[in-house]
């Protein structure tokens, strides 16, 4: 498998594609009004809840490909370049179970619409948001501590910088999320118009919401470069019951 870089730009123009085209379709389709809806709004009604669902788990199978990509590259660094220090292991293993708890978060928000189950919505939102931003964290302090054996400063520098984003605008989109809905006075919140109170902070946490999105895509895009030096063999299969007539022979 010498394409691995191809991962990383296919998780970002599936998510990016999802997203879009999802809410051009629920706008035609009148689920949601022709402003600024948060993402998994414009995904809450069929048609387009059943396509986005469905792009949106293989984009997440992609993704947690690429984060064991990445554990795995950076396993190999160590193994090769002792003086980068064992300490980072601890880290990268941190780093990939954030990884994985944030895709997971990422499948339940698509599957589980604010509509029918709030609860298990809001919390797949935690982690993919959340959980996501703190992956993000751990993967910029990868990058200045494997440097120069991969990736450039530069990258690391951005790696930070979208990480500082993130964490900036997953608080504005708690904070002015729950304002919002604390001070609306509509009926339908996937149709919110300025006369249904909240209408600044619910703006405010949908821009939030779409930005630390879009943000996400970049940062998985950045590894592009990077994975065009890893190239993958086909695991090994051992057959069990083989193996165990092969030692019995052996023995005998």
């Amino acid at each position: 498998m010498s394409n691995i870089y191809l991962i990383p730009v296919a998780v970002f123009f599936i998510f990016q594609t999802t997203f879009i085209c999802t809410y051009i379709a629920a706008v035609i389709q009148g689920h949601v009004v022709p402003d600024i809806p948060y993402i998994s709004d414009a995904a809450t009604y069929s048609p387009e809840s059943c396509v986005f669902g469905q792009l949106i788990n293989i984009g997440s199978v992609l993704l947690g490909i690429t984060i064991y990509i990445r554990y795995r590259q950076v396993l190999q660094l160590v193994s090769h370049h002792p003086e980068i220090g064992e300490s980072l292991i601890k880290y990268n293993k941190i780093a990939v179970y954030f990884g994985l708890i944030s895709c997971l978060g990422i499948s339940v928000v698509a599957n589980f619409q604010e509509t029918n189950v709030r609860i298990v919505h809001f919390t797949g939102a935690f982690f993919a948001f959340g959980v996501g931003t703190l992956y993000f964290w751990m993967q910029a302090l990868i990058s200045y501590t494997i440097h120069p054996f991969a990736g450039s400063k530069l990258k690391a520098h951005i790696r930070l910088g979208m990480a500082i984003v993130c964490t900036v605008l997953f608080f504005v989109l708690a904070v002015t999320g729950i304002i919002s809905h604390i001070l609306f006075k509509g009926q339908n919140p996937r149709k919110w118009y300025p006369s249904d109170g909240g209408w600044k902070f619910h703006v405010a946490s949908s821009i939030s919401e779409w930005v630390i999105a879009t943000v996400f895509c970049f940062n998985i895009l950045t590894y592009t470069d990077e994975f065009r030096d890893i190239h993958f063999d086909h695991p090994p299969i051992i057959l069990l019951n083989y193996a165990a007539d092969e030692e019995n022979v052996l023995d005998q």
